[in-house]
């Protein structure tokens, strides 16, 4: 029996020698190696806290103890050491194991997540709690570095430091989030990991580590070493986590196993708000993930197979370049993902125009406006999800004042195994609300382009573009003409039924309606191409003597596009509104959840045809 098929918790865990728990690290490595290269997953950045997670259980006693991860993309080793070892190989399947923290899955888990610089916010709510009930548990946030720069991470820290509660912050430090960090926190990070006061420090405990080869006495040196450093050399005065009230230790090694045993048993007992600086290697363990760690932050599975149609990540990233090779004025701005939105190429032709704010979308939409004022032509390329993060910059900041900014939402829709924190499934009834707003939903890459370019020349107000994950739809349509907002396009005749289909559900209404038609039902199909403004006498047109209408989306159907055309129509056809239920949608391959919640053509098919059809 292998030493992790013993561990059922952390009280397994404690009962390990320093010997069982260093051979454990590396079985643990080996496990999630094995395992996400078939179910693909957040590989880097778990491979570098395993001695991390080790440690924190050798010292903490959760459920008791709430230890809170940010993001959770890290947190497979936590899964593997709190009873979940035995499911591991279901992770991000449905059905299966979530790739992030989940309340209703563990009681380990004390808070969930999925997006970034929520911990320290949700660590303190859990110790003031703790204060008032007069409980005694103790609190641990683990944050990375990047998610230290995000703005909650900020404000959560401002209000620790001023309510002194006792509570640990875990700075994971591995110098990358997704893509590499950004900023002055960066910038401080890096300074106080050079600083010659570490360094020596660093060597003293190296050297009471070396040459001893009884493991026991290996820790006691540790302990002995690391307890002198923090009375002498590692608890600094000078930097921006004490000027915000909360006590600074380290940096300190933490894919030393020993070393940050013995360093959690003593910080975790000292009173008030602490921050520990931990750093570690992204990808440790795995040669390709520690030379390339953006590269290996999320693996695909070796079973998914190969795309083979051009990526709408893909069009917008083309776009981009060929749209700032003739405007000068043309900029581009991310919030910490220049990979996933597509903006590296833009970036290495353009540096002086390219701008990674970090983790920080409300930042981002706030300064494209003022670029926008100064007379620029900005593009926020961001994942929906994350823009929920800017929901009032974009009503407050850029509607409002009427700011001629682009915002182009990838990942629009179900984005498959990373689950309900990720699926940008709230974006069109979120914002069809806003005045000042176009929104559009180009149904393929050529259409993207085209409205990419026409974005970038209004002069006044927000336009948001909202296009998914992956490759564009095979489904031939014909040419789209001018893409004025406020019009769209009939993409096929028909006499019994109206099919409008949003973005790229216009693929699936065309496929639908020539299943309708082999039953005997005549179905046209609209393709809308802007949700605001609508267009909404093409709409009424069509619509006209009563023709009943099916409005598809991959969009929550609360509030989304369906309810706006119902608005249109205003009772003289009937509307049928297919689309996500009101609810959250779990983890899984895309294509099967479609399928689960009747967006699938043959789905879409068999709905009308039962409650439309005669």
């Amino acid at each position: 029996m292998s030493i992790l098929e013993r561990i059922g918790g952390p009280v397994d865990l404690a009962r390990l020698s320093m010997e069982e728990r260093l051979s454990l690290v590396d079985e643990i490595r080996k496990l999630i190696i094995d395992t996400i290269s078939q179910t693909g997953g957040h590989l880097a950045s778990s491979l570098g806290v395993v001695e991390l997670t080790v440690a924190i259980l050798s010292v903490f006693t959760p459920p008791r103890d709430k230890v809170i991860w940010d993001v959770g993309h890290q947190s497979y080793p936590w899964k593997l050491l709190t009873g979940r070892a035995d499911r591991f190989d279901t992770i991000r399947t449905r059905g299966g194991l979530s790739g992030f923290q989940k309340r209703s899955e563990s009681e380990y888990d004390a808070f969930g997540a999925g997006h970034s610089s929520t911990s320290i916010s949700a660590a303190l709510g859990y110790a003031l709690a703790r204060d008032i009930s007069g409980d005694d548990y103790k609190v641990a946030a683990v944050i990375g570095d990047g998610a230290m720069g995000g703005g909650m991470a900020l404000e959560g820290l401002n209000h620790l430091g001023h309510d002194k509660t006792s509570m640990l912050i875990i700075l994971n430090d591995n110098e990358m989030s997704i893509s590499p960090n950004v900023g002055a926190i960066s910038t401080h990070l890096t300074r106080l990991m050079t600083d010659p006061r570490y360094n020596r420090i660093k060597q003293e405990v190296w050297k009471a580590l070396g040459r001893i080869p009884s493991l026991g006495e290996r820790m006691r040196n540790a302990a002995h070493a690391v307890s002198i450093g923090l009375k002498k050399a590692l608890v600094t005065p000078d930097t921006l986590f004490d000027a915000f009230g909360v006590r600074y230790i380290g940096p300190v090694p933490g894919n030393d196993l020993a070393v940050m045993t013995g360093v959690l048993q003593r910080v975790s007992e000292i009173p008030g708000p602490v921050l520990l600086h931990v750093l570690t290697k992204k990808g440790k363990g795995y040669v390709p993930a520690e030379k390339d760690a953006t590269r290996y932050h999320g693996v695909s599975g070796s079973a998914r197979g190969s795309r083979r149609g051009e990526t709408f990540t893909e069009a917008f990233s083309k776009a981009m370049v060929s749209l700032a090779e003739k405007d000068d004025g043309v900029v581009a701005i991310t919030a910490a993902m220049p990979d996933g939105t597509g903006l590296v190429e833009f970036s290495r032709r353009f540096p002086e125009r390219f701008f990674d704010v970090g983790i920080a979308e409300q930042h981002a939409v706030t300064m494209a406006c003022g670029m926008a004022f100064g007379g620029l032509k900005p593009v926020v390329a961001v994942y929906s999800t994350f823009m929920q993060r800017a929901v009032d910059q974009v009503i407050h900041d850029a509607a409002l004042q009427k700011a001629p900014i682009v915002v182009a939402m990838d990942r629009g829709g179900l984005v498959g195994e990373d689950g309900p924190t990720h699926h940008g499934v709230f974006d069109i009834s979120i914002f069809l609300s806003v005045p000042n707003v176009r929104f559009g939903a180009p149904r393929n890459c050529s259409i993207l382009e085209i409205m990419l370019e026409r974005a970038l020349d209004f002069e006044t107000g927000p336009t948001l573009l909202r296009y998914p994950r992956g490759e564009e739809p095979s489904v031939i349509f014909p040419d789209p003409g001018a893409v004025e907002p406020g019009k769209g396009q009939l993409l096929r005749e028909g006499e019994d039924v109206l099919l409008v289909g949003v973005g790229v559900m216009a693929s699936h209404c065309m496929e639908a309606a020539e299943l309708l038609e082999k039953s005997g039902i005549s179905a046209a199909v609209y393709d809308p191409v802007w949700l605001k403004p609508a267009p909404a006498d093409e709409l009424k047109r069509l619509a006209s003597g009563g023709k009943p209408v099916v409005v598809v989306e991959e969009g929550s159907v609360a509030g989304g596009f369906g309810c706006m055309v119902d608005f249109i129509l205003d009772g003289t056809s009937r509307v049928l509104r297919i689309g996500v239920p009101d609810d959250f949608q779990p983890h899984g391959r895309r294509a099967d959840l479609l399928v689960e919640i009747g967006l699938d053509p043959e789905s879409i098919a068999r709905r009308v045809g039962d409650e439309i059809g005669s």
